[in-house]
């Protein structure tokens, strides 16, 4: 799987929530967050098409858009990518990089303990 832009992020979200749908209910999801043209958005959804990432099916005069994978398949994907060209791959460096960094509150550092009990006692 080709990775997604942040721009095409923004599309695949609204045909993972709302799917089959039309390309002029993606236009109107989208510009409801962005001030992008019409052109821009399909531009957007052509590009998803090739990838691979949405499906176009044709039906009478219109094409109805799915994804073609999953939410949890691009989330793993984007998580892959950023981990090797932030931290080289590893996901130690980058958990130390966030403990060290003071920016988990005394919840979250409690649901990591949790987090990491679960997968131990797996």
């Amino acid at each position: 799987m080709k990775n997604i832009s942040d721009s095409e992020w923004k599309v695949m979200r609204v045909v993972w929530s709302k799917s089959p749908i039309l390309a002029s209910e993606i236009i109107e999801e989208v510009i409801k967050d962005t001030e992008w043209n019409p052109k821009t958005i399909h531009t957007l959804i052509r590009r998803l098409v090739k990838k691979g990432v949405l499906r176009a099916e044709k039906e009478k005069t219109y094409y109805s858009y799915y994804p073609a994978v999953s939410k949890e398949e691009c989330v793993q994907e984007e998580t892959k990518t950023f981990l090797e060209k932030c931290f080289g791959g590893s996901f130690n460096v980058m958990l130390s990089n966030f403990i060290n960094g003071d920016r988990l509150s005394d919840d979250e550092i409690n649901e990591l303990e949790k987090l990491l009990e679960n997968k131990k006692s797996r």
